[in-house]
């Protein structure tokens, strides 16, 4: 049997972070899956057999707190996978000015790696494929100017993996290692909406391969060798131009650490 290693998984409630959690905790990996609401989150953690952190990714705030309780609940990480996102329909900004997308997605997992890389020995990022559309404006993007249903998500998703080879350079002395994974086009709840667009989505989706489907491949990196690599399913594949803009990337890395006050 392979090393029982100690895994966060947030958002892992429901949908892609669920199926995750639960794959890990069949591997014989001890668990603890991150959810902001406490019934849904104790009832999954109890299904699962994983320990619960209740916390919200929604600002600089509740992530920091989410950090102190992620690390009084477990000292040790081996492995934080990086799950919970959003796909909004309409702009909203958080308590701090940022796009919530922007946030949860991109600048919420940068926060959290900062805040918990003494305790870190790998990180696995849930990506997207959308990302090769994704745009990003550094001026526009954080406080969603140039939002759009579609393409806020995929710039997202973009500036995550903008970072992944900036982590991976930062944390390699240290040995801690950074993998980012497209699961694959899954039936979650992510981007659900309402109305006539709603049930048109909710139709094609029927076709899509349920949430389980990506278990495997995203489990297969918790104890995987390597660093700064993106994998389509269990499928390593290079980068695409669009998140090899270093002159970019590293403006995403200053912005955000100087908007979230991490060194």
């Amino acid at each position: 049997m392979s090393e029982s290693l100690s895994v966060v998984v947030t958002g892992g409630n429901r949908g892609i972070g669920r199926a995750v959690a639960a794959e890990a905790v069949r591997r014989g990996h001890r668990v603890t899956i991150v959810a902001r609401r406490a019934e849904e989150g104790t009832a999954a953690a109890r299904e699962i057999g994983a320990r619960l952190v209740v916390a919200d990714l929604a600002c600089v705030r509740t992530t920091r707190h989410a950090a102190e309780e992620i690390a009084a609940a477990v000292p040790g990480i081996d492995v934080l996978v990086h799950n919970a996102a959003l796909w909004p329909s309409r702009r909203v900004l958080n308590e701090d000015g940022f796009e919530q997308a922007f946030f949860t997605n991109h600048l919420a997992p940068f926060q959290l790696n900062h805040l918990l890389e003494d305790r870190l020995r790998r990180v696995v990022q849930i990506s997207a494929g959308l990302y090769v559309t994704g745009k990003v404006d550094p001026a526009r993007t954080p406080t969603g100017e140039d939002f759009h249903p579609m393409k806020t998500y995929a710039a997202t998703k973009l500036a995550n993996l903008l970072m992944l080879p900036l982590f991976a350079e930062r944390w390699r002395a240290a040995g801690v290692t950074i993998d980012a994974v497209h699961p694959g086009v899954l039936r979650t709840g992510l981007g659900d909406r309402g109305g006539a667009l709603g049930l048109v989505l909710k139709l094609v989706k029927r076709t899509w391969k349920p949430a389980e489907h990506a278990a495997p491949p995203v489990a297969d990196l918790l104890a995987a060798q390597g660093t700064g690599r993106y994998f389509e399913e269990s499928k390593q594949v290079p980068l695409r131009p669009p998140a090899l803009d270093t002159a970019l990337a590293r403006r995403l890395w200053d912005d955000a650490a100087e908007a979230l006050g991490v060194a």
